[in-house]
């Protein structure tokens, strides 16, 4: 077996490997929906949420790129959003024809709360893992974290990410 085939089988067992993570994140996910529900965030709304908590004060053309979505998609969102209160509009201070995004302060808070129970279920299973295979799973995921974020269209590394308003 020449190194190029290796290679290919490495990458295949990779994404063979992550997909299955993926399914067993739904799962939990899905088991934490039960006990304390998502609603009222759709999963599309719930991307609004994490754009806007990555980069606040953008408008809705670049958070529309970021998320691949229709402009009028992402409106519509944003709209369903801030009537829930989850989000806040203001007038940009450079071109007052232009809204910034931000999270507002129950927006934050759902998420924080939404990370926490979703962290509670990943501590339960971490946590019967050895040493060993906890440190190698934090070395892959910040790898595969920061090889999707170069391989996305449209995203930019987090730490890279600037607050647009244009």
């Amino acid at each position: 077996m020449d190194s190029e085939t290796s290679v290919r089988g490495d990458q295949d067992a990779a994404a063979h490997a992550a997909r299955e993570v993926i399914e067993v994140l739904e799962v939990l996910w899905s088991r934490g929906r039960d006990i304390a529900p998502t609603a009222p965030v759709s999963s599309s709304q719930l991307r609004v949420l994490y754009a806007l908590d990555g980069a606040q004060g953008i408008n809705l053309r670049t958070l529309g790129e970021f998320l691949g979505s229709a402009p009028s998609s992402v409106s519509r969102m944003c709209d369903r959003l801030h009537a829930l209160g989850f989000i806040e509009r203001s007038l940009n201070p450079a071109s007052r024809r232009e809204l910034e995004l931000r999270l507002s302060s129950r927006g934050e808070n759902y998420l924080t709360e939404l990370r926490a129970r979703r962290e509670s279920a990943l501590l339960e299973a971490i946590s019967a893992m050895r040493p060993a295979e906890r440190s190698a799973l934090v070395k892959g995921l910040d790898g595969f974290h920061r090889a999707v974020e170069h391989t996305t269209p449209g995203r930019t590394p987090a730490g890279d990410r600037p607050v647009e308003s244009a």
